[in-house]
């Protein structure tokens, strides 16, 4: 096992992994930005130090003086957290060149998936049915064109590159695809530095369900369980369950024996996620592959009890898989809201600034906080959003949402507006909670009447 690891990422999943790093006596060490001097998780860390200045280019995404730190530090491993480098193939391949294990699968995965239209391809051939669409990428207009005209509109063409929904356009007929297809791939050439799209049927009012995968260097792969991630606004996941409400017993246990086949057929180790869209008429079509640790993780953990976390560092340490597929089981039903300092009824505007109130509900064991916030904590401008995660469980779906909406007006947050009240507004819901909803609840919701004045979160 390690005996020091680098913690490269900021915030509530940093101090995730601390904890993850302490419960298996390994010491952490934490790296900053400039802006994040007096962030509140470096106090859980064993070491501390500070790689550049407040932007991501000049620290979070700063790869050499990442590892520089690590080096320093005596660190045998490297946790990437989730978003910054976490799916960059170049910077776990600079990790391995260093002699530093990369907690997460080898770069040749993270590569192979992190190319959207060939990994279409690739799991098409390990025996899961991507959404239909173009066979790679499309070459120009004229191409995309032919493709939707041949599988009919509406069409939604993605960065091949990409991930957390940019570069993706809807184009509805032929003559909204040019400027679909030049938006998109001018947006995914500025945040990817990629600009090939590749070509999907648009499913209107599909389900975002996707299954968390566990895999060896031994070519053992288990899965456990599927989330639903349905509640969406612009593609980034808002609320989560597990498991869904809309997924039965039968369809876990078949599409799970395939996610894990698939994932153990090419090789993959280490944690990952399998994402797929839900048709209307029940159908699941794969979409793409996380090669990272998701921001919704603790759902999963909460009904199946396994520290997804803690798993990572050994599968990275080489130990074969101490868990059987037989030996997952779920129990109850787990719901994760992401909390965010921005302004919802302003388009989801960020408001940064400091914390003045800041009291979270009693925790218990159906109530988590994953959260790197105190009072008097400043947010910061130069990064996500997101301040907090509240997962809450129960022993079935209803108390599961009960006990959230209960959690929820008993937080207090004041001195930056949250998306708190949105959460409540959604969770009580007659779709939300009857469980029938899609992916375009949160425009539903907004094309209704504006929420009432009420409960006040600052």
């Amino acid at each position: 096992m390690f005996r020091s690891v680098l913690v490269a990422n900021r915030g509530e999943i940093a101090l995730r992994i601390i904890k993850a790093l302490r419960a298996l006596s390994i010491r952490s060490v934490a790296v900053y930005s400039q802006a994040d001097a007096d962030s509140p998780h470096l106090a859980a860390a064993d070491a501390t130090v500070c790689i550049g200045g407040a932007r991501s280019s000049d620290s979070y995404l700063n790869m050499q003086a990442i590892i520089q730190a690590a080096i320093q530090h005596d660190c045998q491993a490297l946790h990437p957290g989730f978003g910054f480098l976490a799916e960059n193939a170049r910077f776990a391949t600079m990790c391995e060149q260093a002699r530093i294990t990369f907690i997460g699968p080898a770069p040749a995965a993270i590569r192979q998936m992190g190319v959207k239209a060939a990994a279409r391809e690739t799991m098409r051939a390990a025996g899961l049915e991507p959404i239909p669409g173009s066979a790679g990428v499309v070459s120009d207009l004229d191409a995309a064109g032919r493709i939707a005209a041949d599988m009919g509109y509406p069409v939604l063409l993605k960065a091949s590159a990409g991930g957390g929904g940019r570069g993706m356009r809807v184009a509805e007929n032929a003559a909204g695809l040019e400027e679909a297809f030049a938006a998109a791939r001018m947006e995914a050439e500025k945040a990817f530095g990629n600009g090939d799209l590749y070509l999907e049927k648009f499913i209107r009012g599909g389900r975002h369900i996707e299954f968390q995968i566990l895999a060896d260097a031994y070519g053992h792969a288990i899965h456990l369980g599927e989330r639903e991630c349905s509640v969406q606004r612009r593609h980034q996941k808002l609320i989560e369950e597990s498991p869904s409400p809309t997924v039965s017993a039968e369809t876990r246990r078949r599409v799970g024996a395939q996610v894990a086949r698939a994932v153990a057929r090419i090789g993959y180790r280490n944690a990952g996620t399998v994402e797929f869209l839900r048709d209307s008429d029940g159908s699941l079509y794969f979409m793409e592959m996380n090669t990272r640790l998701q921001v919704e993780h603790p759902v999963t953990e909460m009904v199946t009890g396994v520290d997804i976390v803690q798993q990572q560092i050994k599968l990275a340490a080489n130990q074969p898989l101490a868990i059987a597929q037989e030996q997952v089981e779920m129990r109850g039903h787990s719901i994760e809201v992401r909390i965010n300092a921005e302004d919802p009824e302003h388009d989801f505007r960020p408001t940064p600034g400091a914390i003045t109130r800041f009291e979270p509900p009693r925790s218990g064991p159906d109530l988590r906080l994953d959260t790197h916030v105190q009072e008097g904590y400043v947010v910061p401008p130069f990064y996500d959003s997101m301040i907090a995660k509240l997962i809450c469980r129960g022993a079935d779906r209803a108390q599961a949402i009960a006990n959230t909406i209960a959690a929820l007006e008993a937080f207090r947050i004041e001195g930056v507006r949250s998306t708190i009240p949105l959460h409540l507004r959604i969770l009580r819901s007659p779709q939300f909670q009857s469980g029938t909803y899609d992916t375009t609840l949160l425009e539903q919701l907004f094309a209704e009447a504006q929420p009432p004045e009420g409960h006040n979160h600052g």
